[in-house]
């Protein structure tokens, strides 16, 4: 896995955006933002959403040039079309607009699994002429929707690509021009790699985020356990106030690498429980001194953006 080298500027004539929601929305203002600045040369940005109040909103506030509710409408003549639809509704948004896309379209996505997006690009798109380029933008926060976009969300975060072997190098290099004019660090992995490290990395903690909470919340005084958690269980639980229809359609169709990480951790979780249960101090200061090594370590490796989001 690499960092993709510096390409050429990003320029179209049309590109579209499906779905204004957290990611959607800052992407859009992300390239308006850049195209002022002369960074990025882009012909009209439009946004397409279910809610025309949304999409007018949006244009209020110089964040699309344009915009349609219908997105078969949206995509004709568009160069560009980016989904930030739930990974689950990629797929009918494909079927939806595939005969409307014209040849030598790109295609990408910015959902947090990439093998079911990858195959219901190849399924879908094969034959039409329209290129796909999967990505996977590691940004955001426990906010959603269009209310909570803002342009620089991307700086200095990391965009994973993960187009098949076959991918035409002009498609893969339109895709990492664009999030490179949003200020991004672009990476290069495959499908599986992908799916892997985000269910250890995001997944997980997401899942363990959503169950603790779940489980102080159904307690006789759980709303008292809540008003005197410490800064800790405030950092850790945060993440269980993100979009829980977004998370659903991740857990699912990244199942069986959440599992496998699930079941490390749950196994590493029982040895816990056992030290605790034998008064083994010396095992725990082990453990403790482990993670925290790996920590210090790693710790570098996060932006400044990784510490406020």
């Amino acid at each position: 896995m690499n960092a993709t080298p510096e390409l050429q500027h990003f320029k179209t004539q049309r590109l579209v955006i499906i779905g204004l929601g957290l990611i959607g929305g800052s992407l859009a203002c992300a390239l308006q933002k850049a195209r002022a600045a002369g960074d990025v040369s882009i012909g009209t940005i439009v946004g397409c959403n279910r809610s025309l109040e949304g999409l007018q909103n949006a244009q209020q506030q110089g964040m699309i040039d344009e915009y349609s509710t219908d997105a078969a409408e949206a995509v004709k003549d568009a160069d560009v079309v980016i989904l930030g639809v739930p990974v689950l509704s990629i797929r009918p948004m494909l079927e939806q607009i595939r005969e409307y896309l014209k040849p030598g379209a790109v295609v990408s996505d910015v959902g947090s699994v990439k093998k079911v997006v990858v195959n219901d690009m190849q399924e879908l798109l094969a034959d039409t002429g329209v290129h796909w380029v999967p990505a996977h933008p590691i940004a955001g926060s426990e906010q959603s929707g269009v209310s909570a976009a803002r342009a620089d969300l991307f700086i200095d975060r990391k965009i994973i690509l993960t187009p098949p072997e076959n991918s035409d190098p002009q498609a893969v290099a339109t895709i990492d021009a664009m999030w490179r004019g949003t200020g991004a660090q672009r990476f290069h992995m495959s499908v599986d790699e992908h799916d892997r490290v985000l269910a250890a990395t995001s997944h997980l903690p997401h899942l363990l985020a959503f169950s603790l909470v779940d489980t102080l919340a159904n307690q006789d005084q759980g709303w008292d356990v809540f008003k005197f958690a410490a800064g800790g269980f405030r950092d850790f639980s945060r993440i269980a106030a993100s979009d829980p229809q977004m998370w659903h359609d991740i857990f699912l169709t990244n199942r069986d690498a959440v599992v496998d990480a699930l079941d490390l951790f749950t196994a590493d979780l029982a040895q816990l429980r056992q030290q605790l249960m034998n008064e083994d101090g010396e095992s725990l200061i082990e453990t403790f001194k482990r993670a925290k090594a790996a920590r210090d370590h790693f710790s570098g490796q996060f932006t400044k953006q990784d510490q406020i989001n």
